[in-house]
C-alpha cells in the first residue's frame, strides 16, 4: 500500500484534533497546519473531505475552525483512509471482490481482497485516540515488536546495474 501525502496529512490533521478535542473548541486550519507542519494549501481541502464524510465539523467565525465530530476513540484511522481516498483496496476504481480475471490469472482478486483484509486488521482496529496515546492495540504491537516490521525489504528479483563507466 502506498500511503500518499494526502492520506498522512489527514491522518497527523485527525491525531491533532484528537488532541484538542476534550477542549471542546474549533481549531483554525493555519493552527493544525503550523502544528503539523502541513502545507496550508493542503489543510482547507482535507478538512472538507473530512467534514463531508461526517468526521470533522466546521464553524465559521472568529471562534470558529473544525473539530472532530465524535470521540477520538470512537475514529479508526480506516475512516479517515476512507473519507479521503474511498476504499482501502480498489482495482481500477472497482472494488476488490468485483474484479474477475480470465484464465490462469483468476485467483490474484484473492490476493487482493486478503490484502483488503489484512489492512483492516490494522487500520480499523487502531483508533486516534490510540495514536494520541502511542498505545496501540496488542495485535498492532505484536506486529511491531517483529524486527521484519522495521525492515524495507527490496525487490528481490530486480537486477542490480553495474555502476557506469564513462569511457572516453
Amino acid at each position: 500500500m502506498r500511503i500518499t501525502a494526502k492520506i498522512d496529512y489527514a491522518v497527523r490533521l485527525c491525531v491533532e484534533l484528537a488532541a484538542r478535542y476534550d477542549g471542546g473548541g474549533y481549531a483554525k486550519s493555519d493552527e493544525l497546519a503550523t502544528a503539523q507542519q502541513i502545507p496550508a494549501n493542503y489543510v482547507l481541502g482535507i478538512l472538507n473531505s473530512l467534514k463531508q464524510t461526517g468526521l470533522v465539523e466546521t464553524r465559521r467565525g472568529a471562534d470558529g475552525g473544525a473539530r472532530l465530530a465524535s470521540d477520538p476513540a470512537q475514529i479508526a484511522v480506516a475512516d479517515v483512509i476512507r473519507a479521503i481516498d474511498g476504499p482501502l483496496a480498489s482495482v481500477g476504481g472497482r472494488n476488490v471482490e468485483d474484479v474477475s480475471y480470465p484464465g490462469s490469472s483468476a485467483p490474484v482478486r484473492d490476493v487482493w481482497v486478503a490484502l483488503r483484509c489484512a489492512m483492516r486488521s490494522v487500520l480499523e482496529v487502531v483508533t486516534l485516540a490510540d495514536v494520541l496515546a502511542g498505545a496501540m492495540p496488542a495485535p498492532v504491537q505484536e506486529l511491531l515488536a517483529t524486527d521484519d516490521a522495521w525492515r524495507t525489504r527490496p525487490n528481490r528479483h530486480q537486477v542490480a546495474l553495474a555502476p557506469r563507466r564513462d569511457t572516453d
